[in-house]
């Protein structure tokens, strides 16, 4: 088409719109990229407007940031909602292990915090904002109308988790740290309420700082340590399943918050009357008890499997396979390999089955208090099905060898094959409970992560 009229990426449809309007609103990376250099020729001021706000919004952020470098009216520039570029990306959720689509186009990228990947969002993102701050720093109302109208930048960001946005704008303009919004409320408040571990670890990093900014309250009288004890958005319970687990890392916050409040401030009431503990018993009664219920219902299932595997093997031991000799009372195969790996695993799997009832049986006799929940239910349901795994294991071992013992004689084929196909159900055990041995890691994980500092926020490059 281009061959037969080479005037078409400049041809307006609806809307006034060229081509390449339309190619960057439905995401076309590189059709988006093809026509650029055929079209920009014919630009008026709305059509740079008009394609830079359409790569941000589908993700062409390389063109992007080459159009801000072409024109850096765009940093200032407002779509239809009022909102700048910087406004809308700090709204995006923006994984640091994610990519920008497509490759990068820039011999000269724009340098980002170390601590992270050199994506080109987080180029576009430092781009505009030092291009903002070139114009406007000794302007203070006209930078506070830039990152607060029609919405507050940073807050955005802390809402949503978007840790690299947030590194950028503060490392090019620390005093944001120090910034409140409507609530006053800070954005290592807006962290803790929507529970962001990669934004509350800026508390490790800020020093002396911290001690001012873990004394401010809100205008209901909240301290850092109310707004822990408030239950989470539904969004941050939902990352694991199950009410206990979620109940866990709810107190996670709590007590890890709770090391880092002034001594005095910990039992500050709100103005409600209520203290950060007694809010936190308040807002979790419900979450509280749908984590006993939860958590009784899941040791009761997987105390009675461990009952019958218990029965299984325990049954299975007092009739040896193969039989014993009546002279002697000795099993007939003592003397094989096989029969050796059939009195382990079955003494084995009789071990951890009786473990695993032992251990489901405190959990069903517990208190269910909120503390319990901190450590001492999840740690038993973690070894409970520890146990129980290794019961299933040595159980098919046990069958499989006492099944190879005794047919063997015939077509070796079968109880070979038979041996195999008994450790499906390990592997359905396996998948099947896939999603709660992830949320034991995930909760295990989350643990180191708020207990230690993580990437760097504020960063200064070196010239």
């Amino acid at each position: 088409m281009l061959e037969k009229n080479d005037q078409l990426p400049t041809v307006r449809g609806g809307n006034g719109y060229t081509p390449i309007q339309y190619s960057a609103l439905q995401g076309r990376y590189k059709m988006t990229w093809h026509l650029y250099h055929k079209t920009i020729h014919c630009f008026e001021d709305k059509d740079w407007n008009l394609l830079f706000f359409a790569c941000i919004y589908t993700g062409i952020y390389d063109l992007a940031l080459k159009m801000a470098r072409h024109k850096n009216e765009l940093a200032f520039a407002r779509d239809a909602n009022k909102e700048t570029a910087l406004h809308f990306l700090a709204q995006n959720e923006i994984s640091l292990d994610s990519c920008c689509r497509g490759p990068e186009h820039d011999d000269n990228p724009v340098m980002i915090n170390p601590d992270m990947k050199n994506l080109v969002v987080f180029q576009l993102v430092k781009f505009l904002w030092t291009t903002i701050l070139d114009k406007y720093y000794y302007s203070d109302a006209e930078l506070r109308k830039i990152r607060n109208e029609p919405s507050q930048l940073i807050f955005d960001a802390a809402k949503v988790g978007n840790f690299g946005f947030l590194s950028e704008l503060i490392s090019g303009y620390p005093s944001l740290i120090w910034d409140v919004d409507s609530k006053r409320r800070t954005i290592l408040h807006i962290a803790v309420m929507h529970r962001h571990a990669s934004i509350f670890n800026l508390v490790h990093k800020i020093g002396h700082i911290k001690g001012v900014i873990v004394t401010y309250e809100d205008e209901e009288g909240n301290t850092l340590l109310h707004l822990a004890a408030k239950l989470a958005p539904r969004n941050q319970l939902e990352l694991v399943s199950g009410a206990a687990f979620q109940m866990c890392l709810e107190l996670l916050w709590f007590e890890k918050v709770k090391k880092i409040m002034l001594p005095a401030q910990i039992k500050l009431r709100n103005s409600e009357g209520d203290t950060a503990q007694e809010l936190f018993s308040k807002e979790h009664e419900k979450l509280r008890e749908n984590a006993e219920s939860w958590m009784k219902k899941t040791a009761e299932s997987c105390m009675l499997i461990s009952t019958v595997i218990a029965t299984g093997v325990f049954t299975a031991a007092l009739s040896l396979p193969g039989g014993t000799n009546d002279d002697t009372g000795k099993p007939n195969y003592l003397a094989k390999t096989s029969f050796l790996v059939f009195a382990v695993s079955d003494a084995s799997a009789l071990i951890s089955s009786s473990t695993a009832i032992l251990i489901f049986l405190s959990i069903l006799v517990s208190r269910y208090g909120e503390c319990d929940f901190y450590k001492s239910l999840p740690l038993k349901l973690i070894f409970g099905l520890i146990a129980l795994f290794i019961s299933i294991t040595s159980m098919m071992v046990a069958f499989s060898s006492a099944f190879f013992i005794i047919y063997y004689h015939g077509s070796k084929w079968v109880p070979s094959s038979i041996a195999l196909l008994s450790f499906l159900p390990i592997l359905l055990y396996i998948g099947l409970q896939f999603s709660l041995f992830s949320d034991i890691i995930y909760s295990t994980y989350y643990w180191r992560m708020l207990s230690k500092p993580g990437k760097n926020m504020i960063y200064v490059l070196e010239k």
